[in-house]
């Protein structure tokens, strides 16, 4: 039935957006792909390409996400974000510093499927230095994810980061990474609380004031998501959105990505941080067709 009424929501002159909102907006992913079967089946013609010949702008790179299964999505915004003249290093971060072993190493795969490359390869090619490194580490799935905590190695860690930053001239990053991105969350987020025994900072403020540019914004990503994934994403969210105009590609990857997953707890989040609602600030943000379906995938006010 949603296949036919997509279709029908197609035929002849003019496309009718809000029937497609209704439908997309409203099933799980799981359900997205048994419509896209059917209505092959029951058309002949693939979904996702009817559609975006008959959407446009913000709207179609909701509408397609939608369509997408979670890595097949990811990987995409990756090849995206990469390809043609300069990068969209804020991609890159916002994917790689959030997701756990299984997803990256899901995403390799699907990467490899779906463009014939390595993802690994790709970064290489289009980023460079120690922001490149960090990127290449996460990418290998490597974090330890158990809940051991180890007291003398936190110590000994918030001691290296400490003695690799505030503590010398010139900063080693390689310390950095080595812990930022090998240790699993609880033992990070008592090394975090050790450093700023040690130092009497904040680790974000350190990085902050040791690193510029996409080296910062990526272990920024990684303390942020290790103490609250979702104030993580409701910052970035924020940020997409507050002062003037508004950068869509966040927007758009925050909203489809995590529609599913965990926008209950952004929401709540977003709520927290900011003291006005995530849908108040879409509602104000964007207009027309792209504006009601995402805050549809937003949920009530």
């Amino acid at each position: 039935a949603d296949a036919q009424k997509l279709r029908e929501a197609m035929k002849g002159t003019g496309t009718d957006e809000a029937v497609i909102t209704e439908i997309l907006a409203h099933r799980t992913i799981a359900q997205r792909q048994r419509i896209k079967e059917a209505f092959k089946q029951a058309v002949g013609k693939d979904l996702a390409d009817e559609l975006s010949s008959e959407l446009s702008g913000n709207f179609r790179k909701v509408v397609l996400g939608l369509l997408m299964l979670a890595p097949v999505y990811d990987a995409h915004e990756l090849m995206t974000a990469m390809k043609g003249a300069g990068t969209e290093e804020a991609c890159l971060i916002d994917i790689l510093a959030s997701r756990s072993n299984a997803e990256i190493k899901t995403i390799n795969a699907t990467y490899k499927t779906q463009y014939g490359k390595d993802l690994e390869d790709d970064v290489r090619g289009d980023t460079s230095g120690m922001f490149q490194r960090v990127l290449i580490s996460l990418l290998t799935a490597g974090r330890n994810e158990s809940d051991a905590v180890d007291e003398a190695q936190v110590a000994q860690d918030a001691k290296d980061i400490y003695e690799a930053g505030e503590a010398r001239w010139g900063t080693d990053e390689v310390k950095f990474l080595t812990v930022l991105c090998v240790r699993n969350q609880k033992h990070l987020l008592r090394v975090f609380g050790e450093y700023n025994k040690i130092s009497g900072r904040d680790i974000e403020d350190s990085i902050k004031r040791e690193m510029s540019g996409s080296l910062a914004d990526v272990f920024l990503a990684i303390v942020k998501c290790m103490k609250n994934k979702h104030a993580f994403f409701a910052e970035r969210l924020y940020k997409s959105m507050k002062g003037l105009g508004t950068t869509d590609t966040v927007l758009v990857r925050i909203m489809v990505s995590r529609a599913e997953i965990d926008m209950l707890d952004i929401k709540a989040q977003f709520l927290k941080m900011y003291g006005k609602s995530l849908h108040s600030f879409i509602q104000g943000d964007t207009s027309g067709d792209y504006r009601k379906i995402l805050l549809e995938l937003c949920g009530g006010d």
